[in-house]
């Protein structure tokens, strides 16, 4: 069957080149975007029941945006005055350039990764002697207390957003030919909003093994897996299943 139109459980690019606008320029399909699950902060007394001090650490671990995010707005919430000696471990280039957003780059200790978390291993291990904080969500990739507790470096994890499934009760007469995936808790938020979701005909889309799990472990049919070695990103998976369908 052809594909015409696609949910992508993820908010709208922000971008006007996205390769999801070019996608469905060139084969004239119907993208639509809608988050499955959005974040919610923690408020600062919930982090202080959590015996989180900020004034006990001299370097934060951040691993996302949303880290960033939080552990800024409740760093503001408690008052608290961030020291300029405060080092900064960030997972990826992209949350390091995003770190700007709330520092002067020049005047901070910035220690930056590659992508994975295993990648900033070895910068956390050179500066062991720290007190590390991990602002993170409530459903933390266990890679991450795995790395650091095999490092046997002093840190504290801390519970600063969650992640929440969004209402889709709009959606339940809507019909798409593919569903678009990239965590479990997308996966989840689809039954919790329809737990008589049936996938006949609708071809599922998901990125990660971890998401390929869930979708597996709810009887689903995963029809496009991403990343391979073909198809690294969810547009070029998406792009190659599009013209073997749409002949």
């Amino acid at each position: 069957m052809k594909v015409k139109t696609i949910l992508v459980s993820q908010p709208a690019p922000k971008v006007e080149n996205s390769p999801y606008f070019e996608l469905e320029q060139k084969y004239k399909v119907k993208i639509d975007f809608r988050p499955f699950i959005h974040v919610e902060g923690v408020e600062a007394k919930d982090v202080r029941h959590q015996k989180i001090d900020l004034h006990n650490f001299t370097a934060i671990i951040l691993t996302s945006k949303n880290s960033v995010d939080h552990f800024f707005r409740v760093a503001e919430e408690m008052r608290f005055k961030i020291p300029e000696t405060l080092k900064y471990f960030c997972q990826s280039e992209a949350v390091a350039y995003y770190l700007q957003k709330y520092v002067v780059y020049r005047k901070r200790k910035i220690y930056v990764g590659q992508k994975d978390f295993t990648e900033l291993a070895p910068l956390i291990k050179k500066y062991k002697d720290e007190k590390f904080l991990l602002p993170a969500s409530d459903q933390l990739n266990s890679d991450v207390p795995t790395t650091l507790d095999q490092l046997k470096v002093n840190w504290t994890p801390g519970i600063f957003y969650r992640t929440v499934m969004s209402d889709l009760s709009d959606l339940a007469d809507v019909k798409y030919d593919v569903l678009v995936f990239f965590s479990p808790t997308g996966i989840k938020s689809l039954f919790k909003n329809f737990p008589d979701f049936t996938q006949d005909s609708t071809r599922i889309a998901v990125f990660g093994t971890t998401t390929q799990k869930e979708t597996l472990d709810h009887n689903l049919r995963v029809d496009i897996m991403a990343p391979a070695p073909e198809t690294p990103s969810m547009t070029a998976a998406l792009e190659k299943y599009i013209q073997k369908v749409n002949k």
